[in-house]
């Protein structure tokens, strides 16, 4: 099992947002985190990823807490963040380069990834490239670059499509697949649902801080008793719950 959340709760100052959140996230799978904003999806990915502490609970990937080894955690986590976040003083390559000595790869091997991923997102001539120079678009596939190239277990991504373009989409689902492929997971948040429901192996619904359903896009059906609806249909009765 690679992500597991036992009864998370945890916020921001004496704020509480997460209340006794659990759910996990198998090896192999893609699981799509959904709800409204204010649910709670970007909290509970930054207690992931260790930018927020829980005040209780556990986050554990491969059986490992950021409490037991820090360093060995986090080489465990890629991470992709809705709004890119780049050095201005660093070329594309210096990112990859610092990607590889953060992480402590292999530089050749990972290299070599580097390469097809960044032929895949048509930027491997624009290596000696700052940051002002990329679209929002190109800044968040070097963020998907500076990923996908790691050894990571668990891959995390935040809001990925906006931004990119119709192909680019689809070279990012492709490698999504690629990895669930190699037993990896990923934890992708968005609220693009209808891509998601036909790229996800199941679905959280996340409402106030809490895990309103979680399951396979079947088993939510039966939950909501919605048999012909969609993610759409049943992300908006549950919405309406609270109306």
């Amino acid at each position: 099992m690679t992500l597991e959340l036992k009864e998370l709760t945890g916020g921001y100052g004496q704020v509480s947002v997460l209340k006794k959140e659990t759910f996990t996230v198998e090896d192999g799978q893609v699981v799509g985190l959904i709800g409204l904003n204010g649910a709670g999806k970007s909290t509970t990915i930054k207690h992931i990823i260790g930018l927020l502490t829980p005040r209780g609970g556990q986050i554990l990937i491969d059986g490992l807490s950021l409490q037991d080894n820090v360093e060995e955690y986090r080489k465990k986590i890629a991470y992709v963040p809705e709004m890119p976040i780049l050095y201005s003083e660093l070329t594309l390559k210096e990112h990859i380069d610092l990607t590889i000595m953060a992480y402590d790869l292999d530089h050749d091997k990972t290299w070599a990834k580097a390469h097809e991923l960044l032929k895949t997102f048509r930027l491997d001539n624009k290596l000696d490239w700052f940051p002002q120079n990329f679209s929002k678009g190109m800044k968040q596939k070097v963020m998907i670059v500076c990923a996908f190239m790691t050894d990571a277990r668990l891959f995390i991504i935040d809001e990925p499509f906006t931004g990119l373009d119709p192909l680019a989409v689809n070279d990012l689902l492709n490698i999504v697949e690629e990895k669930k492929q190699k037993g990896c997971s990923v934890l992708m948040s968005t609220h693009v649902l209808a891509t998601v429901q036909d790229h996800a192996d199941k679905f959280i619904l996340l409402n106030h801080g809490q895990v309103r359903a979680d399951g396979t896009l079947d088993e939510l059906k039966e939950k909501f008793d919605m048999q012909n609806g969609n993610l759409d249909d049943i992300y908006i009765k549950m919405s309406n719950e609270d109306q």
